[in-house]
């Protein structure tokens, strides 16, 4: 175990009644115990917010760098015209453009 460093640290009521509620029912043996619960528990959410994070810049990079066929404004522009006269019309839309 690390060797250990004291810290005096400030908490709401609230804090401090939900520290010694988990002592006073067995869940820790101190409010120390608590807090590195705590901390530890903080360090795990960090990561994983990285870890989202880096999985979201990825997926963004791979988006911006694929040369695949993508289509145009004026494309997308034409489809919902076609599709928004299609029920306008009441007519049965059928799969002719290129975004369906």
């Amino acid at each position: 175990m690390e060797s250990a460093e004291k810290l005096s640290v400030t908490v709401t009521p609230a804090m401090a009644r939900m520290i010694r509620e988990k002592v006073e029912d067995g869940s820790y043996g101190s409010a120390s115990e608590v807090v590195r619960a705590a901390l530890r528990a903080l360090r795990r959410d960090d990561e994983e917010h990285e870890e989202r994070m880096a999985s979201i810049r990825a997926r963004i990079k791979a988006s911006i760098e694929d040369k695949g066929p993508g289509y145009t404004g004026e494309e997308v522009i034409d489809n919902i015209r076609r599709r928004y006269e299609a029920r306008a019309g009441g007519l049965h839309e059928d799969s002719a453009g290129p975004l369906e």
